[in-house]
């Protein structure tokens, strides 16, 4: 019985081969493995933020105003003179950023109808739970404005 050895052009050509197809498979496995598993975001450091001063112009004519904290929007709404509340910005139902509608008295999304109280309570439309909220306190200056100052609840 002869055995013949493989001739060394088909051993390369299999390893080629061979080599190609793996590359391939990872090539196509790996961004939909990246995809699925989600990065590592680090919690913000931020403590408090400063969210301006309660005679802010903005602050006078609309009664709301939308401040960074770390990566997150918050929103500041002037309920009253003194009171001032602030929440996630961001709608619990589909991520949309909301809006503070003065003459109702609400927080409301615009993307599909969803309305929280000055609370951050869900009242009416989708969202399925209320917003998150933040803790104010208003910091007096000497001689100026009294500052904003938004931190974690």
């Amino acid at each position: 019985m002869d055995v013949s050895p493989v001739p060394e052009r088909r051993r390369f050509i299999n390893w080629f081969l061979g080599t190609s197809f793996g590359a391939l498979v990872v090539s196509v496995l790996y961004p939909i493995a990246r995809y699925v598993s989600p990065p590592h975001v680090p919690e913000p450091g931020t403590a408090q933020i400063e969210a301006g001063t309660t005679d802010d112009p903005e602050m006078r004519e609309k009664g709301f105003k939308i401040v960074r904290f770390g990566a997150d929007p918050v929103i500041v709404v002037r309920a009253s003179e003194t009171d001032y509340r602030a929440f996630s910005a961001t709608c619990t139902h589909l991520d949309c950023i909301v809006g503070y509608q003065k003459d109702r008295n609400r927080i409301y999304c615009n993307c599909h109808g969803g309305s929280y109280d000055l609370t951050g309570r869900n009242v009416a439309g989708p969202p399925p739970r209320p917003l998150t909220p933040f803790k104010v306190n208003l910091v007096a200056k000497n001689n100026g404005p009294t500052t904003i100052v938004v931190s974690k609840a």
